[in-house]
């Protein structure tokens, strides 16, 4: 029973035994289990860190190579940074925030040869001071103290402007110094001395060009004041013998001698002309002028060298297009004249035309104007267009020339034409002709209402055989609101004359004379007013009783007012010509107790023959002075009313005698007028001449009209009247107002 129990007592034991056993083998399988599955995963761990590591050892491998090379480019860009800076000739250094050096190159260096303390290590402040003590910058009155404080405020104000030193070796160096983002402060000492040096040089080389330009300025003036005295007397006799009984040859011989000596005027006036544009000296004077009426004007003065030719000169002036501008007129004139007359000169038959359209600019406060000039003549040869404007350039050869000329004309209208602001350009075809134009702004000027046709004239006929000129009219005049009904010959409108209120009738008509045309009419009971459009100037106009007259060219303002005295002014009553000019002042025409007394100071005799004899139809006392000094003692002997003052005289000079009279004056309280005579006529002089107390300015060779018309102009009230005023009178003063329009066009005579 003991053995069954402690065998069963060792069986159960047994079979705990093995029950613990397969539990603890469980567990310790789920341990290894466990285990296994964590050295999978360290397994794993450990080959990604393996990976990793073999990587960054890639990684640091390549970094160090790329340090390496970085370092190598470094230390490069350092010597060639360093040695670039070695070899200019300008100094180099950096200071850092305490104004330290840091780093300088030879060229700093060099300055500083002597100074062993001059290195990287040293502060500015010690450098101005070694510099200063050491006398390698010149102070100039400076004192040294004072110096360094100067340069020391400027090195640590904000912003530093260039500072320019003389060194003790007379090199000159400018210091630019700026500071960097991180407080460094690059000082930069530039050589400038081949610069000072050569801005010394062009000094003294622009001072001797200016006194060269003064020379030629001087020599201008002096050749053509000497020029223009003797012309004075040959152009002033010229003009008095032509006035005297001559035959056709001596007539021929005296007109030969006056368009040489306006020839030789105009060379002097290209010449001085030129050499003020030159200089940059041409300056321009603007003021309210009406550019039609100065087209006009140099039509006229153009007319008779036309009228030899037989061409026509016509101006076609768009009738929507104002008149009144805002410009110089003078130059507008001369480049007008320039182009016409190159125009009336190159051209053998047919016609010159002056077209003048314009475009509205600023809301119609200026206008875009463009001229052209368009003739008939021998054209320009291709390839030649841009040649004729340059200086002295002809088209033809300089051998072999047929036309006269300097050459300057086309080159000085060009500068004009520029410096107005505008440009100027050419259009030919060699033998048909050529077409010169120029297009400008200027501004506006309101229109007078004189450029305003009757309302009551509807129908005109017109009678021309041009057929230029025939299609302009009917352009003006449907522009002024009238229709115009065209008749190349007369015979067709006398056949059957139409019922309009006015006939406009050319003078020159190829099949019937004008005078026959206005009989015929007349004839016929035609109740229309006639206009007659007498060819220009210098023919003729018909003296028709009831007959109107208009020369052409025809201005829009002229045009009108003679449409609208065909209603109201009896044409038999007045002159065939209306003219601005000199007329004789009513006072004048009183009879007054004494003549008018002119003195004239003047001391070359030939001048003193031509004045004399250019007055001597008047009814004045003329006196001469021989220099400044009797001008001043006839003025207190002889009371002139009016003094012609010569400025070139011996002894004292016009400008020393005036103002010696005008200190009589300041006395007496009384003023006479004084003109100046002279042959000085640069830019400036005018100016300058009157600033001595003359009142007005005339350069020589003096005109005749000129002269009369000043005369008249300053006639006293008290004296008897200058010019008898019997029937041939008006014809007289007509002339000298026609001659004062044609000396009005010319330029700077």
């Amino acid at each position: 029973m003991e053995d069954f129990d402690t065998l069963a007592q060792e069986r159960r034991a047994r079979l705990a035994a093995e029950r613990l056993l397969e539990l603890k083998q469980a567990e310790l399988y789920e341990a290894n289990r466990k285990l296994s599955k964590h050295a999978l995963s360290l397994s794993g761990e450990i080959i990604e860190k393996r990976q990793e590591a073999e990587h960054l050892k890639v990684e640091n491998s390549r970094a160090r190579k790329d340090l390496d090379k970085a370092n190598s480019a470094i230390v490069i860009a350092e010597r060639r940074l360093w040695d670039s800076l070695e070899t200019i000739q300008d100094g180099f250094a950096v200071f850092d925030p305490s104004d330290t050096m840091i780093a300088a190159n030879s060229a700093y260096l060099r300055v500083f040869d002597d100074l062993e303390d001059v290195k990287p290590g040293i502060s500015y402040s010690d450098i101005v001071r070694l510099a200063v003590e050491e006398g390698i910058i010149d102070i100039g009155d400076m004192s040294r103290e004072a110096y360094i404080e100067a340069a020391l405020t400027r090195w640590r104000a904000a912003t530093r402007e260039p500072q320019t030193v003389r060194l003790w070796n007379n090199q000159y160096v400018k210091l630019v110094d700026r500071r960097s983002r991180d407080g460094d402060m690059v000082s930069l000492g530039l050589n400038i001395t081949g610069t000072i040096r050569y801005e010394e040089r062009l000094k003294k080389a622009r001072y001797k060009a200016e006194s060269a330009n003064r020379a030629k300025s001087a020599f201008l003036a002096n050749m053509s004041h000497e020029i223009r005295t003797p012309m004075n007397g040959m152009v002033g006799m010229a003009d008095l013998l032509a006035e005297t009984g001559l035959d056709k040859e001596q007539r021929l011989f005296v007109e030969t001698i006056k368009s040489s000596g306006t020839a030789l005027l105009n060379l002097i006036n290209d010449v001085l002309d030129y050499s003020k544009i030159e200089a940059s000296k041409l300056v321009l004077n603007p003021e309210v002028f009406d550019l039609e009426k100065c087209i006009h004007d140099v039509i006229v003065l153009l007319q008779p060298n036309a009228a030899q030719k037989g061409l026509s000169l016509i101006i076609d002036y768009d009738m929507f297009l104002p008149t009144r501008f805002v410009g110089d007129p003078g130059r507008m004139r001369q480049v007008l004249t320039n182009l016409i007359g190159n125009a009336v000169k190159f051209t053998h038959e047919g016609h010159v035309i002056v077209r003048v359209v314009g475009v509205p600019e600023k809301g119609g406060l200026s206008q875009r104007v463009h001229v052209s000039v368009e003739d008939t003549g021998i054209g320009i040869p291709k390839g030649f267009e841009n040649h004729i404007f340059g200086e002295f350039n002809q088209v033809e050869d300089d051998r072999n020339r047929k036309f006269e000329g300097t050459g300057l004309g086309l080159a000085i209208t060009r500068e004009l034409v520029q410096l107005m602001g505008g440009e100027i350009w050419v259009d030919s075809v060699e033998g048909e002709g050529s077409c010169f134009g120029f297009c400008m702004s200027m501004d506006v000027v309101g229109e007078s209402a004189d450029n305003r046709a009757p309302a009551w004239i509807k129908d005109i006929v017109v009678v021309e055989s041009v057929e230029a000129h025939a299609d302009i009219l009917s352009k003006q005049l449907a522009a002024l609101g009238i229709k115009a009904t065209i008749f190349a010959d007369a015979k067709s409108v006398l056949e059957n004359p139409p019922a309009v209120q006015a006939y406009l009738i050319s003078q020159r008509l190829e099949d019937l004379d004008i005078e026959e045309v206005i009989a015929a009419l007349k004839a016929a009971e035609v109740k229309a007013g006639i206009l007659v459009m007498a060819a220009g100037m210098g023919m003729k106009a018909p003296d028709i009783p009831d007959v109107h007259v208009v020369h052409r060219p025809l201005v829009r303002a002229e045009l009108c007012c003679a449409l609208a005295a065909l209603e109201t002014v009896e044409i038999s009553a007045l002159p065939p010509l209306v003219l601005e000019g000199p007329q004789m002042p009513d006072a004048a025409k009183e009879t007054g107790p004494r003549r008018m007394r002119i003195l004239a100071a003047e001391d070359n005799k030939t001048n003193q023959l031509v004045f004399g004899k250019m007055v001597k139809a008047l009814d004045v006392e003329l006196v001469f002075a021989n220099n400044g000094q009797e001008a001043i003692d006839l003025y207190q002997s002889f009371d002139p009313d009016l003094v012609f003052m010569d400025i070139s005289m011996p002894e004292v000079d016009g400008k020393e005698a005036t103002r010696t009279i005008r200190e009589i004056e300041a006395q007496t309280g009384r003023h006479v007028p004084v003109v100046a005579m002279t042959a000085h006529a640069m830019t400036g002089d005018e100016e300058e001449i009157l600033s001595h107390g003359l009142d007005h300015y005339m350069t020589k060779p003096l005109r005749k009209a000129a002269i009369i018309d000043r005369i008249l102009m300053e006639h006293p009230a008290e004296c008897k009247p200058v010019a008898p005023m019997d029937d041939d009178a008006p014809s007289a003063v007509d002339a000298v107002v026609r001659e004062a329009m044609a000396e009005a066009t010319q330029i700077g005579g």
